[in-house]
């Protein structure tokens, strides 16, 4: 599943989803890569 994470106020990465930590961030993984940062609300269309 596609997750899109913000590393800081204008950086964010978009990746396969990995797993929740216990902190509320999220990993995701791009390539051999492993970013950890606050997922990005979900809005309705």
């Amino acid at each position: 599943m596609l997750r899109t994470i913000t590393l800081g106020s204008c950086v964010s990465v978009q990746g396969i989803f990995e797993r929740q930590l216990d902190n509320g961030k999220i990993l995701v993984r791009v390539g051999k890569l492993t970013f950890e940062g606050y997922p990005v609300a979900v809005k309705a269309a």
